[in-house]
Order: structure tokens, then sequence, then C-alpha cells
């Protein structure tokens, strides 16, 4: 979010600025809530690959400090209105020596509610400034260490040698929105995202209580019903939303997954996490004998001209070896638990600005700098070359 920026017209680049935010990403997670209620009894709360924070930081102003942003801010607004407008008009009926109190005439600040006993954990690979309230953590969210070390920050009387990978106060909620540095392939991108996505859900299921919830970035593609399945397998419900701050040219979606239930026996670990070995196809094939038999038509018998059938569950394993369910032709036998194709919303109000739009700069506007600067970008290396050879902002001298 520098000044640089080839952008300049974004709305939401321009409002995080205004706003006090640190990236455009904020309004990502404000339009989810609006439409999930995410916070709704939420108080213990792990954000990965966090950095340069602005997940973290609507975190805190909500959670911490109690402020309220988006519907809520408008219903309270609305609300304190409706009051002063009572206060101020008299009644009809009303006696003569009726008069409206000080305190209704006049404009009240927005009363902040702090919640109580908050804990929030935000770790990333990359440094991050500090926020108050938060826990930073620098770590890899794909190894196994990193687990002991976000249990001794969510729980200081955790012992690391007991080897336990599994939070005694479990938290409400996790987010990711993490993605990874993109290279134009796109089916390479959407792979290294999916393990990247894996990662975090299994750090998740370490943490999370039986009822919580876990929001993470996607990358939509051809086959991305697999992932949905197999995020059915831990939550009663799965859904893709698409916040109205991400661009529409983007394949960048986010997958909603609430009330965590964890199979029966399930033991999280990162040292053997889902996706490896024959563990998931495990969870797979006894969540499929849960669902209802469907009735699958063969061939004609070119001897007898008879059709046989045979009742099978919707669970197949393709050419490649991965085991998936599958929906039957005909979606009326198979109206119960195990429907893996997820639902699609768009969040964020019809009145909110267009990420994909260009708006018009008036000629009085006002470059801000950035909120936070950036602690280590990766191009930090290429801009100290740039200034020692004696140019700036993308332009070099001639040697």
């Amino acid at each position: 979010m520098g000044k640089s920026s080839k952008d300049k017209r974004d709305a939401y680049y321009r409002l995080a600025k205004e706003q006090g935010w640190r990236a455009r990403s904020a309004f990502k997670l404000l339009q989810l809530d609006e439409e999930f209620d995410l916070f709704k009894d939420v108080t213990r709360v792990v954000d990965l690959c966090a950095a340069p924070g602005s997940w973290s930081q609507v975190l805190s102003r909500v959670l911490i400090k109690g402020e309220n942003f988006g519907r809520r801010a408008w219903e309270d607004q609305d609300a304190k209105l409706s009051q002063m407008l009572r206060g101020v008009f008299v009644p009809e009926d009303a006696p003569e020596t009726f008069e409206p109190e000080e305190s209704q005439t006049q404009t009240q600040e927005p009363e902040l509610k702090p919640r109580k006993d908050v804990k929030i954990v935000a770790i990333d690979l990359q440094p991050m400034s500090p926020l108050q309230g938060i826990v930073t953590l620098k770590a890899d969210i794909t190894h196994p260490a990193t687990v002991p070390l976000l249990l001794c920050a969510l729980d200081p009387t955790y012992d690391p040698a007991t080897n336990s990978q599994h939070a005694s106060h479990p938290v409400d909620l996790v987010l990711s929105d993490g993605a990874p540095d993109v290279t134009g392939l796109h089916d390479l991108d959407i792979y290294v995202q999916s393990q990247l996505l894996f990662a975090a859900l299994n750090l998740a299921l370490c943490v999370l209580r039986p009822g919580g919830k876990f929001v993470a970035k996607i990358f939509r593609e051809r086959d991305v019903d697999l992932l949905y399945s197999q995020m059915s397998i831990f939550f009663e419900q799965v859904i893709v939303a698409k916040p109205r701050s991400s661009r529409a040219s983007s394949v960048e979606a986010f997958i909603v997954c609430l009330n965590f239930q964890p199979p029966e026996g399930f033991k999280p670990s990162l040292e053997e996490p889902i996706g490896v070995g024959d563990m998931l196809e495990k969870m797979v094939r006894n969540r499929a004998e849960q669902e209802p038999i469907v009735t699958i038509n063969t061939l004609q018998d070119p001897t007898t001209g008879t059709w046989s059938a045979k009742q099978a569950r919707p669970v197949i394993r393709g050419e490649d070896g991965i085991v998936e369910l599958r929906l039957p032709e005909d979606e009326s036998d198979f109206r119960k638990r195990g429907r893996w194709i997820a639902p699609f919303l768009a969040c964020g109000d019809l009145s909110a600005f267009d990420a994909d739009a260009s708006y018009h700069l008036p000629k009085d506007r006002i470059t801000l700098d950035p909120v936070q600067p950036p602690t280590a970008p990766p191009y930090k290396r290429a801009l100290e070359m740039r200034k020692a050879a004696g140019g700036a902002y993308g332009k070099t001298t001639l040697a």
C-alpha cells in the first residue's frame, strides 16, 4: 500500500488508508463477517499468514477495542438517531411542560463494547509490526514445531514436555489469508495454494473447539469440489464466499467452514497431517458409509436382454489414486449429508464500491502515506540496488 502503487484509483486501496487499515484486505474480512457473523461469541482467535496484519488489525479493533463496522455500525447509528429524534420531536399528546432530555439532543460518540478474556495469536513467516493485544509469532505453519509454539502462546501453562498437540483451551475461530507468490502458471499456483490451505487446516484442527469456525483463502479451479468434500468431513457447513472487495477478475475466494465437528476418534497432529498416507482415505470412506446407498444401473446383458443393477455408495477412486465423493446424476436420491457442491455467495452490500471499477479522483485529493510501511519487503534488495545505481521509481541511469 505504498505511494508508488500502480492502481491508485482502486477505491478500497484509498479507503483503507483513509480508515487506518494496513491493507485493503481488511474489507474482505469485514464483509465476510457481515454475511456469516464470524465474530459472534468469539474471544479466542488464531490468524495464520497474518502479515502485514490487516486481519489481525480488524480482530484487535472489533474484539479488543469493541468497535463496530459495516452493518453493525449502521444499525447502532440508526438506533441512536431514532432515540435522538424521539427526544427532539415532542409527541402530540405530550403535556405542555414536556422538555426533551439534554443528553438525547446531543450527538454521542459510538459506544465501545470490548470483550473480556480476548486472546489473539498471529503467525507468519514474515516479520509483522506489533498490534495492541496481538501475540505475534514468526513461524512456519507447515512445520510440526509450530504447534507447541502456538499452544504456549494460547495457554502460558502449557508444558511442551507432554508432547501434546491439542490445545487445552481451544479457540473459537481460525483465519488464513495466506497465498503463495504466484508464478503465472495457474496449475502450479493452484496446487501450491491448496497445499497451503491444507497446512492451515491441519493447524486449525489442533486448536479449534467443537463448533468453531475456519475461514481460508482458496483459488477456485476445475477440481475444487474435491477440496469442499474434504472440508465437509470436519465441518457441518462449508460455503464459498466472494467478498465485494475481492476483484471479480481474480480466482480468489474464501472457504467458510462453520460448526467444527471432528470425526470420532480423530487426533490432529502436524507430524501425521491429513492427506498423508491413508488417513484421509479412511476418513472419506467412513464418511461415505454414513450416506444413503445409491443404485447404479450397468449395461444390458446381451444374452438375456436384462438390465443388471448393483448398489454402491457415492465414493470412487480416480485413476490418479485420489479418493473422492461423487454425486449421482439424479440428486433427488441424495438429499442428506455428503452433498459436497458447496454453495457460492457474494458478500458485501451492492451499494459498496466495486473492486474492479476505477473511480474518479478529485483534483484536490491528498496522497496519504501507508498506515504501516512494509517491514521486510521481498523487493527491498532490488530497491537498494536501484538506489545505488542512481535511479528511483523504476528509472535507472545508463552506464
